[in-house]
C-alpha cells in the first residue's frame, strides 16, 4: 500500500535530489508542471517557471503539499529516442558488455521505443544524465543487459519490457543520498560508515516507484531487491531465497555483472567468476548467460606469478578457517539476541564462502599452472570481497548492541579484516 503523499521522505524537498535537478537545469529546462504550495497553502512556485536555486531556498525544510518530484517537468528531457541512440551506441562498441548484447541487440532496439517513461522517472533520469552521466550510463547497461538476459530465458514480451524497466530505473534512489555515497564500484571500497548511507537507496527507491509512479508493484519491489543475494549476504535487508522476486534476481545478476565490468579489469570472465564463485549467492537460471557469452571471450590475460598467487591463497584459507572459529568461539559468549542473530548469519555466510573454496579447488594449490594463475586470481579476490561483503552484513544486522557484545562483534570483524588486509 502506498503511503500518503505528504509523509516522509518526499513531504519535504530531498536535498541532494533537489542539487541534481538545479545542476541538471542549467543546461535543461525543467520547470514547475503545477503551483507548488506548502502544505498550509502558501505558493512556492508558480506553474510554467523554471527551476533555480531561488526554489531551493523556499523548499528548506517546507512540508509539502504534494512532492516536487510530480511538480516538475523536464521539457527537453530524457525520451526514447534518447534511450535508443545510448542503447545503439552501447551495442555498437567494443565492450566486453557490448558482446554480450549484441545476438540480441535488434529485439532490444525494439522495445526501447515501447518503455514507458512516467513524468517523475523522466525527470530524474533527465537530472541524471546532465549532472552525472555515468549514472544515466548505468542505467543504459542495466536496461539492455536485463533485457538480454529475459530474451535468452524466453521471456514473454510484457517480462522483457518490466525488466528493461527496471534495469533502466533500479538505480534512481541513488539521486536521494550524498553523491560521495554512489555506487561507481562503492560496494568495493566504502568503509561501513559511507556503506550505511548507500544501502538505503534500494529502499528509497523502492519508495519513489511505489508512492510517486503508476508502475507495477512487481518493479517496485524488484528496485527494492537488486542488492540482496540468495544466501542473506544482500542489503538493506539480507533476504533469502523465496523472499526474493525472480526479477529482483534478475536484477541482482544485472548489477554485480556491471560492477565487475566498471572495475580494473572488465571482462566477462570476471563477471562469471563473481556470479559462480560462491554457490546459493545467485540465481543461476539468470547466470548462465553471462557464463556462456564468457566462454567465447579470450581467456584472461596473464601476468600473474604462480608462486606469490600461491602464497596467497594459502593466506585465504587460513583466514577463512580462523574466522570460522572466531565466529563459533562468540556465539557461545554472546548475551544479546542480536549478536546471536548477528553470528548465526556470518557463521552461515562463512559456511557458504567455504563452499565455494571448496569447490573451486583452491585448497589445492600444490601446482598452480601460470596459465591458470589469472583465473585463479579473479576467483582469490572474489572470495576476498565476499570476507568484507561478511563483515559490513554483520554489522548492518547487528545494529546497536550492549558495549560487551560490540566488543565481541569486533573482535569478529578484525578477524574477518585480517583475512582481506
Amino acid at each position: 500500500m502506498s503511503t500518503p503523499a505528504n509523509t516522509a521522505p518526499f513531504s519535504t524537498a530531498n536535498p541532494h535530489a533537489l542539487a541534481t535537478i538545479l545542476e541538471a537545469s542549467q543546461t535543461r529546462s525543467i520547470i514547475a508542471s503545477r503551483d507548488i504550495f506548502d502544505l498550509s497553502g502558501i505558493k512556492l512556485w508558480a506553474r510554467d517557471q523554471p527551476v533555480s536555486a531561488e526554489l531551493q531556498r523556499k523548499l528548506l525544510d517546507r512540508k509539502l503539499r504534494n512532492p516536487l518530484e510530480s511538480c516538475l517537468m523536464a521539457e527537453d528531457g530524457v525520451t526514447a529516442q534518447t534511450l535508443l541512440e545510448a542503447t545503439w551506441a552501447l551495442v555498437d562498441g567494443a565492450s566486453p558488455l557490448a558482446a554480450l548484447l549484441r545476438p540480441q541487440s535488434q529485439r532490444i532496439l525494439q522495445e526501447v521505443a515501447h518503455l514507458p517513461l512516467h513524468s517523475v522517472a523522466q525527470l530524474l533520469l533527465t537530472a541524471g544524465q546532465a549532472s552525472r552521466p555515468e549514472s544515466f550510463d548505468h542505467a543504459v547497461q542495466a536496461m539492455a543487459l536485463a533485457g538480454t538476459l529475459m530474451l535468452q530465458h524466453g521471456g514473454t514480451l510484457a517480462e522483457v519490457r518490466l525488466a528493461m524497466l527496471g534495469g533502466l530505473l533500479h538505480d534512481l534512489g541513488e539521486m536521494y543520498i550524498d553523491p560521495r555515497y554512489n555506487e561507481a564500484d562503492a560496494d568495493r571500497s566504502l568503509d561501513f560508515v559511507s556503506y550505511q548511507q548507500l544501502v538505503v537507496h534500494p529502499h528509497v527507491g523502492k519508495m519513489l516507484l511505489t508512492q510517486l509512479t503508476n508502475y507495477p508493484g512487481a518493479l517496485a519491489r524488484a528496485v527494492a531487491e537488486h542488492h540482496e543475494r540468495l544466501d542473506g549476504s544482500g542489503y538493506p535487508h539480507a533476504l533469502q531465497r523465496d523472499a526474493l522476486s525472480p526479477l529482483g534476481r534478475l536484477l541482482a545478476v544485472v548489477e554485480t555483472t556491471l560492477a565487475v565490468l566498471r572495475g580494473d579489469q572488465p571482462c566477462l570472465a570476471r563477471a562469471s567468476v563473481a556470479l559462480r564463485v560462491v554457490p546459493g549467492e545467485f540465481d543461476l537460471a539468470w547466470v548462465g548467460g553471462i557464463a556462456e557469452a564468457a566462454r567465447v571471450e579470450p581467456a584472461l590475460a596473464g601476468g600473474y606469478e604462480p608462486a606469490t598467487l600461491k602464497t596467497r591463497l594459502a593466506q585465504l584459507d587460513d583466514g577463512l578457517t580462523a574466522a570460522q572459529a572466531c565466529a563459533q568461539a562468540l556465539d557461545g559468549s554472546a548475551e544479546s539476541a542480536s549478536l546471536k542473530a548477528t553470528l548465526t548469519l556470518a557463521g552461515h555466510l562463512l559456511g557458504r564462502l567455504r563452499t565455494g573454496w571448496t569447490a573451486s579447488g583452491l585448497w589445492c594449490t600444490d601446482s598452480v599452472a601460470a596459465q591458470d594463475a589469472a583465473e585463479l586470481d579473479a576467483i582469490e579476490n572474489e572470495l576476498s570481497f565476499r570476507l568484507r561483503a561478511i563483515e559490513r552484513a554483520a554489522l548492518l544486522r547487528a545494529g546497536e548492541l550492549p558495549a560487551e557484545d560490540m566488543n565481541r562483534l569486533h573482535l569478529l570483524c578484525d578477524s574477518l579484516r585480517s583475512v582481506v588486509g
